[in-house]
């Protein structure tokens, strides 16, 4: 982008070249500026008045309904934006890290909160929103009888958006009603495109099942090279997880919400009978951390645990214990009432580790199970998972996570066109649904026009002040914290 508005800055200063050069951007369609790129073209158009004539009486009902989404969702946008703002003001006197992810709308900044390796995703969902959004414009002008000139696709800066150029004197003789049609056909497009994501989404075992079956583990499909689960007894491309500690896993959802409750439940004992301890464990040096947890084995070891029990003065009691020997075969426990109910005596001996880590168990048979040492979420943030698993080897395991992926993007994208779209505010479509609900409503009880487009300015003035004061705060948030 920087190139080629450089490059047009170039041959638009040099006199021999600068007619050409227009007559060739002219020519095709193209508009180059600073930062701004753009392409229009009129090739579409027959398509556009295809659909715009297409079933008069069902577009009637169509735009009609997307009319009433778009008044609904004019207001309902302010409301959602002032609960955001709430928030996010919320957050900054309180401090607590964790509103952020409960918020409805966020900044998203890439390399920041939106990963580099889904930019794919990101700019694919953006653009098609846009093409939606745009195309709702245009049959819904066509249907209203207003001249529809051309179709185009921009780019600003780096985001890719779409256009459609209708004749403004046609908009002006139309009625409000006829107006608010046309004005909210993107944001109402943009909602059905955000539903049939949705249903795709929803739908998608049974759309994949003669190829992928699923519920019976999550499926490996990355492990990150410096993830705590890479090495030869970790996680490889290909593993099917089914059990994380004593919680099943059935599918990726249960893999996220088994990590979750690991994490803010205390760490799970495992079952040792008594001559077992004796023989296992050896003498070692017990310290304390800095965080007040004990351990007793040697920092060097990358066997051997510390592990604390009670006696029966319920006293505690520490071993330094080889993990693997002490889990497999041990069934789960949190205290020692849970293992009395073998004959043989036992102890629930529990990992001494520091607070907040883990020692989990992760079965992906057939292979010998993980045992994994750290904090929860890195392990959730460093394995990709999927709930689909091929029924035929060469059928691709990233097939699935692909539609998936790009389903959750169209859905939160297109949604939140839809609502920025809907939000009164100058040189958004808030502001011509709002200038024509104006024009509609009021029209009887405030008789002059100069007093109506005043309403509306207040209005669109507030609008763009709540939107902008959204925006600003939650770039701060988002790169500033």
């Amino acid at each position: 982008m920087f190139w080629s508005n450089w490059f047009s800055v170039v041959l638009q200063s040099s006199n021999s070249l600068k007619a050409s050069y227009e007559d060739w951007l002219l020519t095709y369609g193209l508009s180059v500026s600073p930062f701004h790129l753009r392409w229009q073209t009129a090739l579409f158009n027959r398509q556009f008045y295809n659909w715009g004539r297409w079933k008069p009486k069902f577009l009637y009902l169509w735009f009609s309904i997307g009319m009433v989404f778009g008044i609904v969702a004019m207001f309902g946008s302010v409301i959602l934006l002032g609960k955001t703002l709430l928030q996010t003001l919320t957050q900054m006197l309180t401090e607590a890290p964790k509103a952020q992810n409960d918020r409805m709308l966020q900044v998203v900044v890439p390399g920041v909160n939106l990963p580099i390796s889904q930019l794919t995703y990101f700019f694919s969902a953006i653009l098609i929103s846009g093409v939606i959004h745009e195309v709702g414009h245009g049959v819904a002008a066509i249907r209203e009888q207003v001249r529809f000139n051309g179709f185009g696709i921009f780019i600003f800066i780096v985001y890719p958006g779409a256009f459609v150029d209708l004749f403004t004197t046609h908009l002006q003789l139309i009625s409000p009603v006829q107006q608010l049609r046309i004005f909210c056909a993107g944001v109402w497009h943009n909602f059905v495109l955000g539903v049939a994501s949705f249903m795709v989404l929803f739908l998608l075992p049974a759309i994949l099942f003669p190829f992928y079956y699923t519920g019976v583990g999550a499926l490996v499909t990355e492990v990150a090279e410096d993830s705590p689960a890479n090495g030869p007894r970790g996680l490889f491309v290909g593993d099917l997880v089914t059990n994380l500690q004593d919680c099943p896993v059935y599918n990726v959802e249960d893999w996220n919400s088994c990590l979750g409750d690991i994490s803010e439940k205390s760490q799970v004992g495992y079952c040792v009978s008594a001559a077992t301890l004796q023989q296992l464990s050896f003498p070692a040096r017990v310290y304390r951390r800095l965080d007040g947890t004990v351990e007793c084995c040697s920092n060097n070891s990358l066997t051997d645990i510390c592990f604390s029990y009670s006696n029966k003065l319920d006293s505690h009691m520490y071993a330094c214990l080889p993990a693997r020997k002490v889990i497999e075969a041990s069934k789960v426990c949190r205290t020692n009432m849970d293992c009395h109910k073998d004959l043989v005596p036992s102890f629930c001996v529990t990992p001494s580790l520091e607070n907040q880590t883990r020692l989990i168990r992760v079965k992906h048979p057939p292979h010998i199970d993980m045992l994994y040492v750290g904090h929860p979420m890195h392990l959730q943030y460093t394995v990709s998972l999927s709930s689909f698993v091929p029924r035929q080897n060469f059928l691709s395991i990233n097939l699935p996570v692909v539609i998936e992926t790009f389903c959750k993007y169209l859905i939160s994208l297109s949604g939140a066109l839809a609502v920025i779209n809907a939000v009164p505010c100058f040189a958004l479509d808030g502001q011509w649904i709002l200038n024509s609900f104006l024009e509609a409503t009021l029209s009887s009880l405030i008789v002059e026009k100069q007093n109506r487009e005043l309403v509306g300015f207040l209005i669109l003035l507030a609008g763009s002040a709540l939107l902008a004061a959204n925006v600003a705060l939650g770039l701060w948030m988002v790169t500033a914290r």
